[in-house]
């Protein structure tokens, strides 16, 4: 349990007990009481809230979570407002999990949908996207997050995800006397059309919502005398009760010069622990969390044992197994000193059982387990009794039979060697002796130099050659990576890691890494990121741009000469419109980095778009059929301009001599 301070008239307790308080019966219960009676007993003097507690006892307000709150919230007490904690932006991602998004329009959708339903607050989780530096990272969770957000991982503009919902914003801000101090009602026109009207006619105060929460079908609605079209799983927002004010890029990573100038790497081979090297010794092995205490990822379990050759195989195609079972994280198993295998669980089922061949000599044989965790849990019930780790380790395929080693004497040292010199940073590096690098390595440092990439561009390392550590540049960890760990897609759930340019000095910069796994530390890219890539979606349906109107004397008025619909494009840091890679108008389906044209494409669109866009910083584009010289009595035509753009700077011509 903790508290978070928010700036605002309320304090929220972040419990998040509504969805496990089913695994503590009774119990549960009897602590939301709890809780609450404490929460009160501070005499703070301002309301509490809880997330995801639907019965929240007195007068603590309950909140929502999700991605659909104005339909999926059901307010038990029509005195409490209903607040929206969590509108997720995109999917809470681990490592292992294929690409996700959700898109600008569903966002707005459920946002202005939740105010139609008398919704009072909406926060963004998350509006900026980070990134998990250091071992913060929750179990299994990605050292990137929330990159699908508004703002990515870097803080640059995620269109047309951000202007979307900033467009969004400013349509509810004309609305906001009527939803405010209006009276609310509803009106249902069919199964899936809608409205919800909030009115105080003395001050002449209206607002109006007129929803089509159909997925396929367009309609018309008559409302107030006036008929308005609502298309397919779409909001209309009528800030004065008759004008419609709103219905409710792909970024590139470019290879830094700086990559292959002093790229030259060394290497330090981390000792892999005898049980007689090791400094806790107990019959068992011992539980990873109570070992590590959050202070490390990593603890050494060894064991020695001996065999004669009767015990070893007699056909040659045998060979022994070791069977290892883990509660998790993952774990590096090596016998004799050599590396048999990799396993891992996942966020969703941390225990997993490990077999793999090995080979063994008569007289005594080491095994050496390197156990990982990959953060600690961050929900559930019953998080003390989490557990992880090798427990039952056999060896199967002797002579003579299994042979369980789980009760043999295990010794046990937590960090690594590398960790505890800390040779991770520029001025401990001397503390072990550095060879030129080898590729394939496991348990391996390697540390190489490089200079600050030019530009204000944000820095990255593509990681793609490697597989599973961490990562420091002077000093700083920059979080976990692993590559090795495939979504079903066959991809890494994350390649590309976050250099923040506070880290990095102008020249020399220590790159440092721990590598459990092997790779090729050679072919680490390092990048600069850009938004080069810029996208608009707009159809000649959708209203004019919501900044066409403001609210003037109580009285919304049109402050634009043309009250079409328009897309708009605009590079950011002075650049300009290179080229155009992408441009339809009919019925284009897809998102930015991944448009196709459809039935209805008019071959006009690209040279059009060409014509009024190259070579500017914006520009602004016409949303008409006959701008394009599209057809018009085209079946499945939706009247859709789509454009994907490429900024670059503007060349310099040279001086002449």
């Amino acid at each position: 349990m903790y508290t978070i301070l928010r700036i605002g008239p309320f304090i929220q307790a972040e419990w998040n007990h509504g969805n496990i308080a089913a695994a503590f019966e009774g119990n549960g219960t009897e602590y939301v009481q709890w809780a609450a009676n404490m929460a009160h007993s501070t005499n703070i003097g301002v309301p509490w809230i809880m997330c995801k507690q639907k019965d929240a006892p007195g007068t603590v307000i309950p909140t929502c979570n999700g991605r659909n709150c104005g339909d999926t919230f059901v307010r038990k007490d029509q005195t409490k407002p209903i607040f929206w904690t969590e509108n997720w932006t995109a999917q809470y991602r681990v490592f292992g999990d294929p690409p996700s998004q959700r898109s600008a329009e569903d966002i707005a959708f459920a946002v202005v949908r939740f105010f139609s339903k008398m919704g009072t607050l909406t926060n963004y989780y998350m509006y900026h996207g980070g990134t998990n530096f250091d071992r913060n990272g929750a179990a299994f969770v990605m050292t990137r997050y929330y990159d699908e957000a508004p703002l990515d991982e870097y803080g640059l503009l995620k269109e047309p995800k951000w202007g979307h919902l900033r467009d969004m914003h400013h349509a509810l801000r004309l609305s906001r006397k009527g939803l405010l101090w209006g009276t609310p009602s509803y009106i249902q026109f069919s199964k899936s059309l809608e409205a919800w009207v909030y009115e105080k006619p003395d001050k002449k105060f209206c607002v109006a919502f007129l929803t089509n929460i159909h997925r396929r079908m367009d309609a018309t609605v008559k409302f107030r005398g006036i008929s308005y079209f609502l298309p397919r799983r779409s909001i209309s927002i009528l800030p004065d009760c008759r004008t419609v004010n709103a219905q409710h890029n792909k970024r590139t990573f470019h290879t830094a010069k700086e990559t292959q100038e002093k790229n030259a790497w060394k290497m330090y081979k981390e000792p892999i622990l005898k049980y007689g090297q090791t400094s806790v010794r107990t019959q068992e092995p011992q539980e990873l969390f109570e070992m590590t205490k959050d202070k490390t990822d990593y603890v050494w379990y060894s064991t020695s044992f001996r065999i004669d050759d009767n015990d070893l195989p007699i056909r040659q195609d045998i060979r022994p197994v070791l069977q290892v079972r883990s509660f998790g994280h993952a774990i590096h198993a090596f016998v004799n000193g050599k590396c048999i295998g990799t396993g891992h669980g996942s966020k969703i089922q941390g225990l997993f059982q490990f077999s793999k061949p090995m080979d063994l000599k008569p007289g005594t044989n080491h095994i050496s387990i390197l156990g990982i965790t990959v953060g600690l849990h961050d929900s559930g019930p019953y998080l003390e009794h989490r557990m992880a780790g090798p427990d039952k380790i056999t060896i199967q395929g002797l002579n003579t039979g299994t042979l369980d080693l789980s009760a043999n004497g295990w010794g046990h040292e937590v960090s690594l060697f590398g960790e505890k010199k800390k040779i991770y940073n520029e001025e401990q590096t001397a503390k072990v002796q550095w060879t030129d690098a080898k590729s394939g390595q496991p348990v391996t440092w390697y540390k190489r130099y490089f200079d600050e990439p030019y530009g204000s561009d944000p820095v990255s390392l593509d990681m793609s050659s490697m597989g599973k550590g961490l990562m420091w540049v002077n000093g700083h960890c920059l979080g976990r990576y692993w590559v090795s760990y495939l979504s079903p897609l066959g991809k890494p759930s994350q390649s590309v890691y976050h250099v923040p340019r506070a880290f990095l000095k102008p020249k020399d910069n220590v790159l440092v890494l721990f590598e459990e796994q092997g790779g090729k530390p050679e072919d680490i890219l390092i990048m600069t990121v850009k938004r080069d890539n810029i996208c608009t979606f707009v159809s000649e349906y959708h209203t004019a741009h919501s900044k066409s109107w403001s609210r003037q004397g109580g009285h919304i008025k049109t402050i634009a000469e043309d009250m079409r619909p328009y897309a708009s494009l605009r590079c950011l840091r002075k650049k300009v419109i290179s080229k155009i890679i992408f441009a339809s108008f009919g019925n284009p389906m897809g998102m930015c980095g991944n448009f196709t044209a459809g039935t209805c494409h008019s071959p006009h669109a690209l040279p059009i778009v060409e014509k009024l866009c190259l070579g500017k910083r914006s520009c602004s584009l016409p949303v008409t059929s006959k701008e394009y010289r599209a057809d018009v009595n085209c079946s499945g035509t939706t009247g859709t301009l789509a454009v994907q753009a490429k900024c670059s700077r503007r060349k310099t011509k040279s001086k002449p001599q």
